[in-house]
């Protein structure tokens, strides 16, 4: 029997229709740095097509094989629960399929690098900047651990007097309150470096917030661009799509 590979590449979705393009976008620029037949994208809420639409897309064109990818930063409920209960599903409607799991993009150095480049773009590092590095926010202890390495990863890489970890939703601390308390404290230079791979209503959160908060004159807040489709993000997504079609986790082994 001759195995039909194809990729599934599973983006979270926004209610802005100009996040949900940057992923669309994002994904068929990784499909350029693969050689695989098949390649489709879905999106786990909030944006169409959905998952099972994206595996019927796959097998009408004939897979045998799909390896679906996760297109989240960190491992969490998504990537633990959500998907996988959605590809248990696409299992027993398509059992001829053979499904493997791949990983998030998870802590890398790459991923170290486009922040540090993101930075840059606004403002040189210097000792007396205090960086805000903002995530979503997860109810999965892993995903809040995940954010203190990469901060502390980023705090060896680049020249400033700390990097604090905070988030918008879920978790603790919040970004509102962090930054109200990094300019009571007198913080002259604060640089928010937002951990989000694609601009959506949390962009707009923070921007709407910054906008809001009364800081002295000779303070400064400094909101760095997102993640978005960087060459890095790119060649990490592609190699985990290389591991999900070599040894991803099969889909019957996780029920």
């Amino acid at each position: 029997m001759i195995i039909i590979q194809a990729v599934l590449y599973i983006c979270h979705g926004s209610r802005m229709k100009e996040a949900a393009q940057e992923a669309i976008d994002f994904v068929e620029k990784t499909m350029k740095l693969v050689d695989t037949p098949i390649q489709e994208y879905c999106f786990l809420e909030l944006a169409s097509p959905s998952i099972l639409e994206g595996v019927d897309q796959c097998v009408k064109q004939g897979a045998s094989k799909i390896a679906v990818i996760p297109v989240l930063l960190l491992t969490a409920g998504h990537a633990k629960k959500d998907i996988p209960e959605e590809l248990e599903r696409a299992q027993k409607v398509y059992n001829q399929v053979e499904f493997t799991y791949g990983k998030p993009l998870g802590v890398q150095e790459k991923m170290i690098d486009v922040l540090a480049e993101r930075m840059k773009e606004q403002r040189e590092p210097t000792p007396d900047i205090n960086v805000l590095l903002v995530g979503r926010g997860s109810s999965d202890q892993e995903a809040v651990n995940d954010m203190k390495k990469i901060a502390g990863m980023l705090e060896k890489k680049v020249d400033v007097s700390v990097v604090n970890t905070c988030f918008l939703a879920a978790s603790t601390p919040k970004f509102e309150e962090m930054l109200r308390s990094t300019a009571a404290f007198g913080a002259e230079r604060i640089v928010i470096l937002p951990y989000l791979l694609f601009t959506g209503v949390l962009m707009t959160e923070i921007r709407e917030f910054v906008d809001k908060l009364r800081i002295n004159p000779e303070q400064e807040i400094i909101i760095c661009d997102y993640l978005g489709s960087h060459l890095n993000v790119c060649e990490l997504l592609k190699d985990r799509v290389m591991e999900a079609i070599g040894e991803g986790e099969k889909v019957a082994a996780m029920a």
